[in-house]
């Protein structure tokens, strides 16, 4: 049987023992009982006409008391709140073995303790009766001696740090959606857990005494920062799930001078990766360690295992990685998808691109769900069908499984999705990983097509009046719409191969460039679950890179011969749909990505020559060395 331990703090009348017993009862998550609502009426009535308790009196109290004391200690602990003036009423009140009980007198002076019972309403306790308190107390020569002289919160910080209790094995800051789920993750790995949440009046208010009030395991919730701070076992390891951007930098300021030589933060927010990276320098000249943590798969992944990126301080990493590992999704040989990914912002750059697959990977199913119900006249539950037979050719995938489940959403006798609006929001990420591609030169049309699919879609306001003054035409599908089908299932499995080549090649060209080493199979590894764009084919990437992640996805040989199968299935479904008056924006450029890709011969000899015309760019020649270059006068 797991024995709980008992606090009980005591001193006289108006030091404070109801309010701090509470306190430190809120953040052990065990109850609170305070001793005076246990007296008997006579000894109330006796007390409010001025008289003071004798012995007699208090026996049958403490007596009652002690074995309140050792029901606790059989259950979950608790807090007890009791003037316990003398020895031997402590004595009495020693019900269990002293290993398991933590004596904390509040100490303080008879000026301090009368002006706070004058200013006191409805208590039964009368000033006069101080006098006799004073006489009647022995203090204490052992536990822990706390002066009052200060605030409560600094009271229970002192409290919490001279009692050498357990300290908490890590900390976490911000208990919003994500933060809550990922704080009941680490819960159930058996991880000791502080939790903190900034107090804003009318929104949000005891947030981490609420959550702990919510569990019934070891956790400790603070809404004040360095109490917070201070209950954690040094060096701290502190997650922070707050919004990426300035918030962030709000808390680390706050935290800075709390902190300690050799303490990480994890920033488990989806923060700009030049932002990790500054943010990395600063604490370092510090001595603190930062973690960049992209972390992916939602509530549903942050509450039963995610995929987590960490990149920054690889010493940090080999300390607080095990708290990320323990949480996180495992893959089909039951290893963690988590991983090292490396130094500075590289895991919440891997993140960023994780998330621009993830755009890419929506926006193809959308159009493929649009040219479905439009082109095709299938009804969401048909297009449901469809896809889910999809699923069982073995193109299975997260996103793939809850467009099924969304599209057959009712409300009433109508389909959900005809009534949501047709204009998509987004919150930065995808626009992240399309200027991040620029920066480094490399071409991602399926992720920032995506992007702009977006913002075109939130232009709804001109679109409209635009459908209404050119009426284009549409037209539907005349023939047997089964090979049409057909076409279109193999056009999504060749774009889909594309849009994660695009991604993998960018993580390729930044690692190359910023010196990171990124570990392509391992980042496929460790999205093989727990986040949105899991799938079959990520399977077969990590498959395919375990072998060699220095070769480009769509060179593999089996994914040559898998293209050379259904390229024609895609350029056809993409003319059929542009002809018929329906937008694939990115249908059509993995198409058109695809043919540049495979082409020895460009158009881009002529971009070069029209820069050298008009601003002396000079070009190379194709019968000269590579390193050689030219400029030619070009007007007559």
């Amino acid at each position: 049987m797991n024995l709980g331990v008992v606090y009980i703090v005591y001193g006289v009348s108006g030091s404070g023992k109801t309010t701090i017993g509470k306190k430190l009862a809120n953040q052990l998550n065990i109850p609170f009982y305070d001793a005076d609502d246990f007296h008997p009426e006579s000894n109330i009535k006796k007390m409010s006409n001025g008289f003071p308790l004798d012995d007699n009196d208090r026996e049958s109290w403490l007596q009652e008391l002690s074995v309140l004391v050792k029901d606790a200690h059989h259950k979950k602990g608790a807090v007890l709140a009791c003037s316990a003036l003398k020895q031997k009423y402590r004595d009495t009140l020693q019900s269990i073995d002293s290993k398991s009980i933590r004596w904390i007198f509040l100490d303080g002076n008879f000026d301090l303790i009368a002006n706070r019972l004058e200013s006191r309403k409805n208590h039964f306790f009368k000033k006069e009766m101080l006098v006799s308190q004073f006489e009647a107390l022995e203090k204490p020569d052992k536990g822990l001696i706390i002066n009052i002289n200060k605030n409560t919160d600094t009271i229970l910080s002192e409290i919490i740090s001279k009692l050498n209790m357990n300290k908490s094995q890590l900390g976490l800051i911000g208990l919003g959606v994500m933060g809550k789920s990922l704080a009941k993750n680490l819960l159930s790995k058996n991880f000791t857990l502080s939790v903190y949440n900034r107090q804003v009046k009318g929104k949000e208010v005891d947030i981490a005494q609420k959550f702990v009030k919510e569990r019934q395991d070891g956790v400790f919730g603070f809404d004040d920062l360095e109490s917070f701070v201070n209950s954690l076992e040094q060096p701290r390891t502190i997650m922070v799930m707050v919004n990426a951007g300035k918030p962030v930098d709000v808390v680390i300021d706050s935290l800075l001078p709390m902190l300690s030589e050799n303490d990480c933060i994890i920033d488990g927010g989806n923060s700009h990766y030049i932002s990790t990276l500054e943010r990395s320098k600063r604490l370092a000249n510090k001595g603190i360690h930062l973690l960049g943590a992209g972390i992916s798969g939602g509530e549903d992944g942050a509450l039963k295992g995610p995929s987590i990126m960490p990149g920054g301080s690889k010493e940090a990493y080999d300390r607080s990685g095990k708290f990320l590992e323990a949480i996180a999704a495992k893959d089909k040989k039951n290893n963690a998808c988590c991983t090292y990914i490396g130094p500075e912002g590289s895991g919440h750059y891997v993140k960023m691109v994780h998330n621009g697959i993830e755009y890419g990977e929506m926006q193809l199913l959308a159009e493929t769900y649009h040219i479905l119900r439009f082109y095709a006249k299938k009804n969401p539950d048909q297009i449901a069908d469809i896809f889910n037979s999809w699923r069982d050719q073995g193109l299975d995938s997260y996103l793939l499984q809850i467009t099924v489940d969304l599209l057959r959403k009712k409300e009433g006798d109508d389909f959900l999705i005809d009534k949501i609006l047709d204009k998509a929001g987004q919150k930065g990420t995808g626009g992240w990983s399309t200027v991040a591609a620029l920066e480094v030169g490399m071409p991602i049309s399926t992720i920032s097509e995506s992007v702009m699919a977006r913002n075109i879609s939130g232009m709804k306001s001109q679109r409209v009046i635009a459908s209404e003054i050119y009426r284009l035409k549409t037209s539907n599908i005349s023939e047997d719409d089964s090979t049409f089908i057909e076409n279109l299932e193999k056009a999504f499995k060749a774009a889909s191969i594309i849009n994660h080549h695009i991604g993998f090649e960018l993580l390729k060209e930044a690692s190359n460039q910023y010196n990171w080493n990124l570990d392509l199979s391992e980042i496929a590894r460790i999205w093989t679950n727990g986040c949105i764009i899991k799938s079959n084919l990520m399977e077969h990437i990590w498959n395919l890179f375990a072998v060699d992640h220095t070769v480009s996805l769509l060179l593999f040989p089996e994914i040559v011969t898998t293209l050379k199968s259904n390229i024609e299935a895609l350029t056809d479904t993409v003319a059929t749909a542009l002809k018929a008056g329906y937008a694939l924006p990115v249908f059509s450029a993995a198409a058109n990505y695809f043919l540049m890709y495979t082409s020895s011969q460009s158009s881009a000899n002529i971009i070069q020559a029209q820069r050298d015309f008009f601003g002396a760019h000079t070009y190379q020649r194709v019968d000269k060395p590579s390193d050689e270059y030219f400029h030619t006068n070009w007007k007559r």
